[in-house]
């Protein structure tokens, strides 16, 4: 039943009106906190808390600097690179047998010839006494076979005898001798396969883990090996470079330069070691467009190891004039490379800038730049064309990127020229 007492449908109304006066009140009191009363400031400047405001008080942002400069730079290229050992080598037994003596150890650092392990010889000796026993009866045969030939020799000569007899024996000598070599190669032979029971190193190098403990029959036919043997010093890495710098690198290999190689560590901050460009690649890889190229490294500390992964560094040109600025005050917008720079009166100007080489924490500029201009390293994030700065020095701050509404800082990342 509905409610037809005088009032009521008023009372609704007001209330209605009352919640909606509430909702306006709100909104307009957000609206003047985040658009109006935080930029509030002194006589209506911008307030310290303003997001929006360069300067944050309105006043000249704060900001570090540094001057260009007429200087020397190198061409360095970067790439990345794998440590090669210049050879590998997997010391397998080349006979058959129970391994009697294992004398090295992990790890361990040897020479070429040095014993590694020994394998049982017994067998191979007993096979080498008996070619030697069956060289000695064939030499005993070829004495009396060569001594019957000048007896029938001479009996011919007294025509006491026939000339088939003589020649009949002058074979029997040459048979003898045929054995005799055959004899000499056995036991070659059998001297070889026993030598082979020593294991011995092929190369210079350092030892990796042992595979195979003594006491186990190992064959020749194993493809596993004893333990594997690499080359560290010298050592070699193997990096790659795109096809346009190739150009400019056989110009100065070519002539005969050394060209300088460092080599850094996985975060690109320590310097492991420094060699030279040894050779390089006779084909360009069709799939990736770069060109391999081999650096040599004494690596007397072993710094070093196979199959290490490291930054390269190679210096194509060393010592070439230009004017340098820290690569820190580069910027990039839509239109290339920019930089912040300062006049007389510590205002920003934007000048658009054509960069060459970078080496490290420094950038040659080719054009749009000259000497002892005032460029912005730090504080960039708030300025614009025309803008005041107050350049700051030791522990002050530079201006820091601006938040916005829902956290975001600004800037960062590509910016353009405004």
């Amino acid at each position: 039943m509905s409610d037809s007492r005088p009032g009521t449908g008023r009372r609704r109304v007001a209330r209605s009106w009352w919640w909606m006066l509430f909702i306006v009140v709100a909104a307009l009191a957000a609206y003047w906190y985040f658009a109006g009363g935080r930029q509030a400031g002194p006589a209506g400047g911008a307030g310290p808390g303003n997001p929006f405001m360069p300067g944050g008080m309105g006043g000249p942002v704060p900001v570090r600097v540094a001057s260009s400069q007429d200087g020397k730079i190198d061409v360095v290229y970067r790439a990345i690179g794998t440590v090669t050992a210049y050879n590998t080598v997997t010391v397998r037994g080349r006979v058959d047998g129970q391994l009697q003596e294992v004398l090295f150890e992990d790890g361990q650092k040897v020479q070429k010839g040095d014993v590694l392990a020994r394998i049982d010889p017994r067998p191979y000796q007993v096979k080498l006494d008996q070619a030697l026993g069956q060289q000695r009866q064939n030499q005993a045969q070829l004495e009396n076979a060569q001594r019957d030939l000048q007896r029938y020799q001479l009996l011919f000569k007294q025509n006491s005898i026939a000339k088939q007899q003589v020649d009949a024996q002058a074979a029997l000598v040459q048979q003898y001798l045929g054995s005799q070599k055959s004899d000499q190669a056995a036991v070659d032979d059998a001297r070889l396969q026993l030598s082979f029971t020593e294991i011995t190193a092929p190369i210079d190098g350092r030892l990796g883990l042992r595979q195979v403990d003594q006491g186990n029959l190992i064959a020749s036919s194993s493809t596993d090996g004893l333990v594997v043997l690499t080359q560290t010093q010298p050592i070699s890495v193997v990096f790659t470079l795109p096809q346009a710098r190739v150009p400019e690198v056989l110009e100065q290999f070519r002539q005969g330069r050394k060209l300088e190689v460092d080599v850094y560590d996985g975060s690109d901050t320590r310097r492991l070691a420094t060699g030279e460009l040894e050779s390089v690649d006779n084909q360009i890889d069709i799939a990736t467009g770069t060109l391999k190229l081999k650096a040599r490294f004494a690596n007397q500390d072993e710094t070093l190891f196979p199959n290490q992964f490291v930054n390269v560094r190679l210096k194509v040109r060393t010592g070439l004039p230009a004017i340098v600025v820290p690569t820190v005050a580069v910027q990039q917008g839509s239109q290339g490379a920019f930089v912040y720079a300062l006049d007389e009166a510590d205002t920003v100007q934007i000048r658009r800038i054509a960069t060459g080489t970078v080496d490290g924490e420094r950038v040659a500029v080719e054009s749009g730049l000259e000497a002892g201009v005032r460029v912005v390293t730090e504080g960039v994030d708030r300025l614009r064309e025309g803008a005041k700065v107050e350049i700051v020095t030791g522990e002050e701050q530079a201006a820091r990127p601006a938040a916005v509404p829902g956290g975001r800082p600004r800037g960062g990342g590509v910016r353009s020229p405004h």
